[in-house]
């Protein structure tokens, strides 16, 4: 079982990591891209800003239908998805192709860190699964964090579009994990119209961070879908109460506090796999010299799983949290000086940092999660959970996009180290009720 956990959680780490280095990978092609085809480079950070964000608003959907019809077939649909859209934007003739391969993309990458925290959640228990989790965000996050070089490498060789198509790769990956994979549901109807909803909702959100860089139409647009949002969801999930966003775990006080305050963490992710290439390609760096400054933090983040598990076991979910946060916040500060100062030394340092930050900050919310729910809604809960937990991410590059062309990269990181600070309060009723030394497993036979 251990040899079986291990290969598993690798395996959807590295499917993690390439979903990620749709991101990562196409931040250090993005003022090569621009001039391609015809806009400017401000204009060019959408293509990353709503990928995240169709990562961000369809993770609930492949929760509730691997809930519904097992785990195979939402997993093989987006896999099918992000490797479409990433064929389609590599051949994208129009900036406006791009941008609508780069909406599939996103919603089929956004399959990976749902399904595969459920698998992993599914199959192993106790200090294995916190392994598990640990060694799945140590992957992805080492995966990802390779993006500025693998993507630098590709565009030197072969151009910005060939750095477009290296999430295609996920597809290789399936094979190997489908035995792993289970096609048992409880068969019930999905609620579209919740769905949509909630996406609508979410995506408002991100548009009017990003709305300071694209003009008053995209910020109405974004406060109307939140205005008018809020209100709708509330009455819908009162209406249908086992639908899309079931109320027994909407009122589950564990979960949405703990993904509220882990959303902080990828904030400070994105922005950073953002603000990094953008500051130093703007300073006349190469964009595989980048990738070079930043291996470090892909080394290290092989590292962490078994922090992460024995941070999980001794201090339980919601303090792990809680550390992760704090991290966080330390590094977005050690950006915004290196921003500042244009030191590639602090600014290499700051994506260390946070990289300590995301691979043990993801597990955590996943074992947080899967001790405050049932079996039953499982799926949706760590769909629910990753929706707030990928939305905090399409925010934190949003913010580098939209409020760095007002007060700079260096101003919009100063802001987002504001955010898990804010992070800590929400979790302070977890806190209290998790002690400081009792493994996780207990914890999930108390709250049971």
């Amino acid at each position: 079982m251990p040899n079986d956990s291990r290969r598993i959680a690798l395996l959807l780490g590295l499917l993690f990591g390439l979903a990620g280095m749709g991101s990562s990978s196409a931040a250090v092609a993005l003022p090569l891209l621009g001039p391609d085809l015809g806009v400017s480079v401000g204009a060019a950070t959408w293509t990353i800003s709503l990928y995240a964000l169709m990562l961000a608003v369809t993770t609930a959907t492949y929760g509730r239908l691997a809930d519904l019809m097992g785990i195979k077939l939402p997993l093989l649909i987006g896999i099918s998805l992000m490797a479409a859209g990433a064929v389609v934007a590599a051949l994208a003739p129009t900036f406006e192709v791009l941008l609508l391969a780069r909406l599939f993309q996103g919603a089929g990458a956004a399959a990976v860190p749902t399904l595969g925290v459920a698998i992993i959640s599914a199959r192993y228990v106790d200090e294995v699964r916190g392994l598990a989790l640990g060694r799945l965000a140590g992957m992805a996050a080492a995966i990802s964090a390779l993006g500025p070089l693998v993507g630098g490498v590709v565009e030197a060789a072969f151009g910005w579009r060939a750095v477009m198509a290296l999430p295609v790769l996920g597809m290789l990956v399936v094979p190997f994990i489908w035995r792993a994979l289970t096609d048992q549901g409880t068969g019930a109807a999905l609620d579209v119209f919740g769905a949509l909803l909630v996406a609508l909702t979410a995506g408002g959100v991100v548009l009017l961070v990003q709305s300071p860089s694209s003009g008053l139409l995209v910020a109405v647009a974004g406060a109307l879908l939140v205005l008018l949002g809020v209100p709708a969801v509330t009455f819908w999930v009162r209406r249908r109460p086992d639908g899309f966003l079931p109320l027994d775990v909407i009122r589950n006080g564990s979960v949405v506090r703990c993904a509220a305050a882990a959303a902080a963490i990828p904030a400070a992710w994105f922005a950073s796999l953002i603000a990094v290439p953008t500051v130093l390609v703007g300073e006349g760096w190469e964009p595989y010299q980048v990738g070079l400054l930043l291996l470090p933090a892909s080394l290290l983040s092989l590292t962490l799983p078994r922090l992460a598990g024995r941070l999980i076991a001794t201090l339980g979910p919601a303090r792990t949290i809680g550390v992760a946060a704090s991290v966080a916040s330390v590094a977005m500060l050690i950006g915004a000086a290196g921003a500042h100062f244009v030191s590639p030394v602090m600014l290499a340092f700051t994506l260390l940092v946070v990289c300590v930050a995301f691979g043990v900050g993801q597990p955590a919310l996943g074992a947080a999660v899967g001790d405050a729910v049932q079996v039953h809604v499982r799926g949706v809960a760590l769909g629910v959970a990753t929706l707030v937990f990928m939305t905090g991410g399409s925010v934190g590059s949003a913010m580098v996009g939209g409020l760095g062309e007002l007060i700079g990269v260096d101003g919009s990181l100063l802001v987002l180290a504001a955010l898990p600070l804010l992070a800590l309060f929400a979790l302070v009723p977890e806190l209290r009720r998790s002690p400081a030394a009792e493994p996780a497993a207990d914890l999930s036979q108390a709250r049971a």
